[in-house]
């Protein structure tokens, strides 16, 4: 049995020049639309358009109760300010 020689390492698996002629050929044979789909960048969008940021000062007890209703109702901050504002502008 002849043993490969590792040129590199990716995802923790080696990468022999075998595995390099593979990936090689597949590259030439082409791919398809479901391989090459667009992969977003970025955080995921929130509306139509870009989203601004807002920054806004808290007390500690206003932070402390936002930290805690984030945490029970397993959500970010930010997502549960979203939310208060849309309920609170009916938006």
């Amino acid at each position: 049995m002849t043993e490969k020689k590792v040129l590199g390492v990716s995802g923790g698996q080696p990468i022999t020049q075998s595995d390099i002629e593979r990936m090689a050929d597949e590259a030439e044979r082409g791919y398809g639309d479901a391989q090459l789909r667009h992969a977003g960048r970025g955080r995921p969008s929130l509306g139509d358009g870009p989203a601004r940021a807002v920054q806004t000062r808290l007390d500690p007890q206003l932070h402390a109760a936002l930290e805690q209703r984030a945490k029970a109702d397993h959500k970010t901050p930010s997502a549960i300010v979203r939310e208060a504002l849309h309920a609170y502008l009916a938006v």
